[in-house]
């Protein structure tokens, strides 16, 4: 037997016909057959009884098996019709097929004959409906696809707005109008807790009244919100349930989801439908995806509020340090000021001591103002120092500088002092200008200051030697070389730096504060310019300084 018991009607007005057709056939065989004897009775239970098939006699009292099959067409109705006809019907036979007859049987007709019609029928219904589940199916899995196609589309513009746009208010009206996309909601809203309170106000929304709209960046209770705030959990109610809430005057359906940053819920998505259709677990699996960007949007929010303070903080106090920088700065130029000219005048007087203008002193006296002029050169070169940083910090305007007369200008100042200590100067200057873009007061005192170490360090008789020439790249050089006492390896890589070991290591030595070179080196830095040192202990130390040639 045919499991679906599939449905027959049989229209057939001699009962000899419809017995061995419908009794002694089809109905041993598991069909459900019905039998009527007119045409216009069979297009009524057609219609009732909504057969699989239908086998008619053309030969019919009153309406025909053709006019049948017009009728059964004219009413829509698409069921295969297999028609019996009697011998000498061909013409009628060929016109039933015209009119959309499925098969045909000729009377006398034997058992296996109504059946092997009947197969190939049904074997054609069954196709076609098969077809057509397949259509259906087909249709039904490209509207799914396409429905999951929108939803991630939508997802992944939210995602995009949360890491593309800063301004709140539109980022959270672009995730409640994705939000009402995706779960084919009417309306929605977000509620976000107010940071200095625990009400919750109405941050974004979409098709809402114009009344409740009003109530945007201000407290909102739409009655149900509050429950899922304390729960933390996700609701969704549709149908009777609804009513006890006020919120049921917006739709018929609802769902809920919390926004949580580490757990607390610091917000609310809502969404309603109009008619009682309730929001599925994929829309509440989509829903709170879209929480979970609302949240990130959230937390970027506050990181971005805290970055802000921070960079305002940080400039206040670079503004302030920066203040009192300056105000020091300004101290330091005022003391330099102040000091310059009596310690020079000091400096002068005992000169003119131990030159003998006062008289001859004892050799008491001769050692005790030696003591106190190297003390007064220590302090001349601290105020010195001070001058020199701050015009390395603030580069006074340059100008072009010829190095060869700048160097013989500090040779003929230093040359009192090489003779007093026994040391012989000696020059070999370009036989061509030497001419870079510099400020005169501060290469000259770089010169100085490496002459007057090197005369300094030098032995009785020693002499010293500085250089000016050009180097291969077309830069200026100056070297100063002494035959003193050297430095040790140890202390070169640091000789340079303004720091306690090098401090030390000048004062223990040479008597000096240890901050000469370093300004030495912030001078022809700021120039553009490079300053090294090659030095053995006992066998003298040479300097060496380039600076970018002018010409």
């Amino acid at each position: 037997m045919n499991a679906p018991q599939e449905r027959i009607l049989l229209v057939e007005n001699n009962p000899d016909v419809s017995d061995l057709i419908a009794r002694q056939t089809l109905l041993p065989m598991g069909y459900r057959v019905e039998v009527v004897g007119a045409a216009a009775q069979a297009i009524q239970e057609a219609v009732r009884f909504a057969p699989d098939a239908i086998i008619a006699n053309l030969n019919l009292p009153g309406l025909s098996g053709k006019d049948l099959l017009v009728a059964l067409s004219s009413q829509g109705l698409d069921v295969p019709v297999i028609v019996v006809a009697e011998k000498g019907m061909e013409g009628d036979v060929v016109q039933a097929f015209r009119l959309g007859a499925s098969d045909f049987l000729y009377w006398p007709v034997r058992e296996a004959e109504v059946v092997s019609a009947v197969e190939r029928v049904f074997k054609q219904v069954r196709a076609r409906r098969e077809r057509e589940m397949l259509a259906r199916q087909l249709k039904q899995t490209n509207q799914e696809l396409q429905r999951r196609v929108r939803e991630l589309t939508t997802i992944f513009a939210i995602g995009k707005a949360v890491t593309s746009i800063t301004d709140q208010r539109t980022l959270f009206d672009k995730i409640v109008e994705g939000a009402v996309y995706i779960t084919e909601a009417d309306s929605g809203w977000l509620l976000l807790r107010n940071e200095r309170g625990k009400a919750f106000i109405l941050s974004a929304y979409r098709n809402l009244p114009t009344t409740v709209a009003a109530k945007i960046d201000q407290p909102w209770d739409d009655g149900i919100s509050s429950l899922v705030a304390l729960s933390g959990e996700s609701l969704s109610i549709h149908g009777d349930p609804l009513k006890r809430f006020k919120v049921s005057r917006l739709g018929q359906s609802i769902l809920v989801v919390p926004v949580k940053v580490k757990k607390e819920v610091v917000g609310l998505l809502v969404l309603v439908r109009k008619i009682p259709q309730p929001f599925g677990a994929s829309n509440q699996a989509l829903l709170e995806a879209v929480a979970d960007y609302a949240s990130i949007s959230l937390v970027n929010a506050r990181l971005f509020k805290a970055i802000e303070e921070r960079a305002r903080s940080l400039q206040q106090a670079a503004e302030n340090s920066q203040y009192n920088e300056r105000i020091l700065d300004e101290m330091l130029q005022e003391v330099s000021r102040l000091l310059h000219l009596p310690l020079l005048a000091a400096k002068g007087c005992l000169d003119g001591l131990l030159e003998g203008q006062k008289g001859t002193p004892t050799a008491d006296q001769v050692e005790a103002l030696r003591a106190a002029q190297d003390k007064l050169a220590q302090a001349v070169d601290v105020v010195d120092s001070i001058t020199i940083q701050h015009q390395a910090d603030f580069p006074a305007q340059r100008s072009a500088v010829d190095l060869n007369d700048l160097t013989r200008q500090v040779i003929s100042r230093s040359q009192r002092t090489a003779q007093h200590g026994g040391v012989a100067l000696f020059t070999e200057l370009s036989a061509k200008p030497i001419m870079v873009h510099a400020n005169q007061a501060q290469i000259a005192k770089v010169i100085e200051g490496l002459l007057s170490n090197a005369i300094k360090f030098s032995p009785q008789g020693g002499q010293v030697t500085v250089r000016v020439d050009r180097t291969n790249d077309n830069q200026a050089y100056v070297m100063v070389q002494d035959n003193g006492i050297g430095i040790d390896s140890r202390h070169i890589p640091h000789i340079f730096e303004l720091s306690h070991e090098a401090a030390e290591f000048a004062t223990e030595r040479f008597g000096g504060l240890g901050i000469g070179l370093a300004l030495v080196k912030e001078i022809v830095t700021v120039h553009g310019g490079k300053i090294w040192v090659e030095s053995k202990p006992k066998e003298g130390t040479t300097f060496h300084f380039t600076l970018p040639s002018s010409i």
